[in-house]
């Protein structure tokens, strides 16, 4: 679970980051796009780079759901009567919102591959232009919103899951703790933030 989280979270990081490339100009997103697909084409072919990287990814997402699943099944084994009063916990919070955050981070995905990748659902939808599709999907503002609900829904994934990653690969003491939960928090709040600027930018007017 959390080696599997660990490529995804570095893989957002460089998501969001890059698409803050839209800020600096049209020319840079787009030149941005066409230099990752060409990336090491020599030995991988045009786009190669990016469908490694794919496979990656649904591999990571793939371990990730698999390991959730065993991490569920073991808990209620491990307790197969439930309480009969039972108190409302953090981690109840936590673990709920890691449960309904994933699912709605799947279908954002999905829409969002035939939003921005593959064009299928843009109203621009023109491939290689990816300045003019984010502009184009985010005038919508119910799509504005869902993604602003999906990246909501990965903040507090991300904050839960890298303070219990950290605790997984054996990174906290009890001393570290707090010092864990804050650098946690403070991810997670940064990458949100990121993501959330471009749709805000277009829906305010600042990017059109």
């Amino acid at each position: 679970m959390a080696a599997s989280g660990a490529i995804l979270l570095l893989y957002v990081v460089a998501h969001m980051l890059s698409n803050l490339k839209v800020f600096i100009s049209p020319a840079s997103i787009d030149a941005y796009a066409v230099w990752l697909r060409s990336l090491f084409d020599g030995l991988l072919g045009y786009e190669g780079f990016v469908w490694v990287v794919r496979f990656v990814l649904l591999a990571a997402v793939l371990v990730h759901a698999t390991a959730a699943y065993q991490l569920a099944r073991r808990a209620k084994a491990a307790r197969p009567v439930g309480y009969r009063r039972r108190p409302k916990v953090q981690a109840g919070y936590a673990v709920r919102t890691m449960r309904w955050g994933g699912v709605i981070l799947v279908f954002f995905v999905v829409y969002h591959l035939l939003d921005l990748t593959t064009g299928h659902v843009n109203p621009h939808g023109v491939h290689g232009e990816v300045y003019r599709n984010v502009v184009a999907s985010f005038q919508r503002w119910y799509i504005a919103l869902f993604y602003a609900l999906a990246v909501c829904s990965l903040g507090l994934h991300i904050r839960h899951g890298l303070w219990s990653a950290m605790q997984s690969l054996g990174a906290m003491t009890a001393a570290r703790q707090r010092a864990a939960k804050l650098t946690a928090l403070v991810v997670a709040i940064a990458i949100t933030a990121g993501f959330l600027s471009v749709p805000f930018a277009v829906v305010t007017g600042i990017l059109k």
